[in-house]
């Protein structure tokens, strides 16, 4: 009779070298990625700071507001209409490539003693298309914003990164070459014919600053 423990190691070698016919091979873990989205691409291009501007837009709108109704200037900004609606932003929010007139305002001080609400001279901007995507720079006055517009996850608006030249520069800074010229902000379509860039809480210190874009009626020819 041979011993319990021969038989055991017998039994269990053999089950060793087969396969039970139910047995199910157990499952493989599987790593899904989610797919790419439209703010990936840009979010992939700004800074740390500048997508937390863009995230707290809806902030720099309601203090900025606030800052310039207790400075009293309600009817000033009452007489600008869909301009200063926060909400105001509508569908298909691409502009035409061409020369535009645009005019800027700031809500909010620079400084303490700084005026709460302030409107510029106009000026003309140009909006363009470099590698599918939108541009848009101001061509005069002695600083000049100038940047690519992309796509966004809203579908109402898209994102501006630009940078700021200053003086008599000629060439455009892309952004990202100096941090302290960068600026972010949305692009949206407010009307016929009507689009604004929202800047929110820019390096210059106030809480918004805002362009409103209209087409030059005689575009230029090529």
């Amino acid at each position: 009779m041979r011993p319990i423990r021969s038989v055991l190691m017998m039994v269990t070698l053999g089950l060793a070298g087969c396969t039970l016919p139910n047995a199910k091979p157990k499952p493989q873990p599987v790593i899904v990625a989610a797919p790419p989205t439209r703010a990936d691409a840009w979010q992939a291009q700004a800074s740390a700071a500048d997508i937390n501007r863009i995230r707290r837009v809806a902030t720099g709108w309601s203090s900025g507001l606030a800052e310039a109704r207790a400075a009293g200037f309600a009817n000033d900004m009452k007489a600008e209409g869909k301009l200063l609606e926060p909400d105001a932003g509508l569908q298909r929010p691409f502009p035409t490539p061409g020369i535009y007139n645009c005019r800027m305002l700031k809500l909010g001080r620079e400084k303490p003693k700084a005026p709460a609400f302030e409107r510029f001279k106009p000026f003309f901007c140009h909006v363009g298309i470099d590698r599918q995507t939108f541009t848009i720079i101001k061509l005069t006055g002695s600083q000049r914003p100038a940047g690519r517009m992309w796509e966004d996850d809203d579908p109402n608006r898209l994102i501006f990164l630009g940078s700021l030249g200053l003086g008599n520069e000629e060439e455009v800074r892309n952004y990202g070459d100096d941090p302290s010229r960068d600026m972010a902000g949305i692009f949206e379509r407010i009307g016929n014919f009507r689009w604004r860039l929202v800047i929110p809480y820019p390096q210059s210190g106030s809480q918004l600053l805002l362009f409103e874009l209209t087409p030059v009626p005689d575009q230029p020819k090529e």
